[in-house]
């Protein structure tokens, strides 16, 4: 754009370009008509020409000026893995609003494994590295970051019960620099028992696979625990505080003679969704979790909100604050739709015909 300057200099130079032509015709005293024409156009295009360069300056300074970086930390309780559908999901939101990598765009990753007990150092290096702002998975890497850090705006990518575990004061009003996405955990852990014995009517013992370090785990046991005693169940609770005992707890289960395993939300469950399915699979026990990712691993059925959407989302709400909004002003957000997805070969490999009812019903399967 051109500034007041550039005008002024451009109408002096039209001044100038008037006077460099005059000069130019009585210079050329005993020339032709042809001799004072071929000057006077010389003349004036050399004038046209810094006229505009001059002009193009701005535009071409503007060009150059270097484009700001922002800086998002990632923090996750559970372990980096290539081509992680989530990460992927909110790269690719990202970029629909125009955050590229290695042009406008770092990312800065921070991977509990499956401690939790790491998550506070890490939300701190996140700090320290001057980000703009930290997407969070789940409540308990929330949680950390929210104790840890108090001016920088987070986004929790998915919580469980945000407003039950402190995140937020309310859905509408977060309140802080917190705010995020919901898949509202807690109120469709019972949907998920009821699809089960859908699947398998004969089943009368089943199992619970939680993190009661997790906030929202607590109130997504009470349900399920609760709705499965209504129905006839007998339930074991098998609290996983690490995930390297996942053995000893599947062989619980199996001890205890339960037919079925329910995972409760949980990210550093999530990752470990494979080898959930594969001791599900080793010990023929049904596996119904939260996310269509642990049918896809091998597990019998998934049914709940998509995750993976719901970190592409997040994107939105990061996009958002660093074009100014404050997180407390930006509500939470509650996922208006659910998947069910059915594993038919693992219902197959489990020797289980499922109903044609509930494969109707079924936005997914996989065959």
């Amino acid at each position: 754009m051109m500034t007041e300057a550039d005008a002024r200099a451009t109408g002096c130079l039209t001044s100038h370009a008037a006077d460099a032509l005059t000069r130019a015709a009585d210079a050329g005293v005993g020339w032709t008509s042809d001799d004072r024409l071929m000057a006077m156009r010389r003349t004036l295009t050399r004038l046209i020409t810094v006229v505009f360069l001059l002009v193009s300056m701005p535009v071409a300074l503007e060009a150059q000026e270097p484009v700001r970086v922002w800086r998002i930390g990632f923090l996750a309780p559970g372990s980096s893995s290539a081509g992680d559908p989530r990460v992927e999901a909110l790269r690719r939101g990202l970029r629909e609003l125009g955050y590229a990598e290695g042009r406008n765009l770092a990312l800065e990753f921070r991977w509990a494994e499956g401690n939790a007990d790491r998550l506070p150092a890490l939300a701190v290096e996140l700090a320290k590295v001057k980000v703009n702002a930290i997407v969070t998975q789940g409540t308990q890497a929330t949680d950390a970051a929210r104790r840890a850090v108090t001016t920088i705006p987070i986004v929790f990518a998915v919580a469980g019960d945000p407003v039950g575990s402190g995140l937020v004061t309310s859905l509408a009003r977060p309140g802080g620099n917190v705010t995020g996405l919901t898949d509202i955990a807690p109120e469709i852990a019972g949907k998920r028992l009821g699809l089960l014995l859908e699947a398998a009517p004969r089943i009368t013992r089943i199992a619970v696979l939680w993190n009661p370090a997790n906030p929202s785990a607590a109130p997504q046991m009470r349900d399920t625990a609760a709705v499965a005693r209504s129905l006839g169940l007998a339930v074991r609770s098998l609290e996983l505080r690490d995930v390297s005992e996942l053995d000893g707890a599947f062989a619980a289960a199996v001890k205890d003679h339960a037919r079925a395993v329910i995972v409760l939300s949980d990210g550093a469950l999530y990752g470990r969704r494979v080898q959930i399915a594969q001791l599900a699979a080793k010990h023929r026990l049904l596996c119904v979790a939260w996310t269509p990712e642990f049918a896809d691993s091998g597990c019998l059925m998934a049914y709940g909100a998509d995750v993976v959407e719901l970190h592409r989302r997040a994107a939105i709400f990061v996009d958002k604050i660093l074009k100014g909004a404050s997180p407390e002003d930006l509500p939470v957000e509650q996922p208006t739709a659910f998947e069910l997805v059915l594993n038919l070969r693992t219902a197959k490999a489990l020797g289980l015909s499922i109903a044609p009812t509930l494969l109707a019903r079924a936005d997914r399967v996989i065959e």
